[in-house]
């Protein structure tokens, strides 16, 4: 009773302390360029970490080491899938995005590609504002499952209880501060999150004897889990399982919540920095949340279950420390989920409310009209996610995979085609963006039905069909007009000179 008391004042501190950096960031945001986009004014560290800290989420501290816990160092697949798909995204998209959409003056991604293409009837905002729509849905209601399980493990309380309070602190600075919050506190809690996955996994292997006797151990319990090319039921790993896995650093060119930070950059010269700064975040919280779900079942007495394997950390982080510093290290679940959910619904409201409300019903409405929308939005959608995360059974990994694939296929290919080839036209934009999404959703169904060749990762087909719909449906029509082009060549040549 008494450590359940101290881990709930720490979780309290923290969550006074996000509360108090959306309450400041509230006077500076008077404006939606403001609201959504931090009136392009943020530096490297924040830009960065803010990035890397609503990428994972939960799923980093819950998901990844869950996976790992369950099927051994076959979960490494997917670490390094997304390790390779962080620098790529970081290297080839994010200093075009920045420069483009400040060229093209776009708040959000649904702007840029229907301001980038002279989209005058609106169909490529609206579109991908549904889309973004439908996605979020699921990936906030993950962030929401995560917070959910957090406080039912840790405090023995019912579920929807856990759930409820958790979404109320996330909607809550949300709704106040905007996407300047988001950054600031994504910023904090990206280096809470980075310090806590690093360090239990170094503790519990000190705990255990060092490095070579853990090693023995993990191996007496199954000889398979630290071989990556073998299932811990002996088998060799199958090649779609590995090519699925890889496949989710796909995702990254094609999530909004990440997209989004590149346009947000004070200056395209520091994304240089930024790209450093990532990538040493990525590489050491992705290899340290592998490590904690191998080192769990070793660590652990008791004996989790597909679902309860996502709580390896939490578990880990109370039988290894004191309770005050495992009340911080939990409340980097709580920074995961936070950091996640919030960007989640800011660019959800901003494509309703820029990219549906205003582009389709009220193109003159005021900034504070259209404030008042955004903040209506992040209500509802969280009460839909709610919904959603509702069943305790859903497991943080599996509405990720869901939502991550989702966006990668809607997004991933037109993202790329917008930026490096000048000859995308509106309409192979509009049936790029409908076959990928589309696609990800009758693939994971098939899937579900029949297995076998539909087993694969939805994001590979979905990209690749996005791909090819693109560049045919491009070659086939006009060419874009000469003001398209020539805005093309305007970025490519500020992209040189960065």
């Amino acid at each position: 009773m008494e450590s359940n008391f101290t881990i709930i004042v720490i979780f309290v501190l923290y969550l006074v302390m996000m509360l108090a950096i959306g309450i400041m960031a509230y006077k500076k945001t008077s404006n939606t360029e403001d609201y959504f986009l931090g009136g392009r004014k943020l530096g490297s560290w924040v830009v960065s970490l803010s990035a890397q800290a609503s990428d994972m989420s939960g799923w980093m501290l819950m998901g990844l080491p869950g996976a790992a816990y369950i099927a051994g160092l076959e979960a490494g697949w997917i670490a390094l899938g997304l390790t390779i798909g962080t620098y790529l995204n970081w290297k080839l998209v994010a200093k075009r995005l920045r420069n483009y959409t400040e060229v093209c003056n776009s708040i959000t991604i649904p702007q840029f590609l229907g301001n980038r293409y002279r989209d005058d009837q609106n169909i490529l905002r609206i579109v991908s504002s549904l889309f973004i729509l439908i996605f979020f849905l699921v990936y906030t209601a993950s962030a929401f499952v995560s917070g959910g399980k957090l406080f039912s493990t840790v405090f023995g309380i019912d579920y929807t209880v856990a759930l409820l309070i958790c979404a109320v602190v996330v909607v809550s600075y949300t709704f106040a501060g905007g996407f300047f919050a988001v950054c600031w506190t994504d910023l904090v809690q990206g280096i809470l999150m980075f310090v806590a996955i690093v360090i239990v996994p170094c503790a519990a292997v000190v705990s255990m004897g060092g490095i070579d006797a853990t090693i023995a151990r993990i191996e007496a319990v199954n000889v398979n889990m630290l071989d990556p090319f073998i299932t811990i039921d002996g088998t060799h790993i199958a090649m779609i399982t590995v090519i699925s896995s890889l496949a989710w650093g796909l995702g990254y060119f094609g999530q909004p919540h990440i997209l989004v930070r590149f346009m947000g950059i004070d200056d395209a010269k520091s994304i240089k920095k930024s790209r450093l700064i990532a990538m040493v975040w990525v590489i050491f919280s992705l290899t340290a949340a592998t490590m904690v779900g191998l080192l769990g079942r070793v660590f652990l007495t008791q004996d989790l279950s597909n679902t309860s394997g996502e709580t390896v950390y939490i578990l880990m982080v109370m039988k290894i420390f004191p309770i005050i510093i495992a009340g911080i290290f939990l409340a980097a679940i709580l920074a995961a989920v936070m950091s996640t959910a919030d960007s989640q619904l800011l660019v959800t409201a901003s494509a309703i409310t820029e990219d549906f409300y205003k582009a389709k019903f009220r193109p003159n409405a005021s900034d504070k009209e259209l404030m008042l929308v955004s903040r209506l939005t992040v209500i509802i959608v969280s009460v839909i996610a709610i919904l959603i995360a509702l069943n305790p059974d859903n497991t943080v990994l599996g509405l990720v995979e869901n939502a991550w694939a989702g966006f990668g296929a809607t997004f991933g290919p037109i993202m790329i085609f917008s930026l490096f080839w000048k000859k995308t036209t509106r309409n192979g934009a509009i049936a790029g963006i409908v076959t990928g999404g589309i696609t990800a959703i009758v693939w994971r169904n098939l899937g579900t039905m029949y297995g076998g060749i539909f087993s694969l990762y939805e994001i590979v087909p979905g990209f690749i069909l996005s791909a090819i719909v693109i560049y045919i449906v491009s070659k086939l029509g006009q060419e874009p007009s000469q003001e398209i082009q020539d805005e093309f060549e305007k970025v490519k040549k500020l992209n040189q000179n960065c």
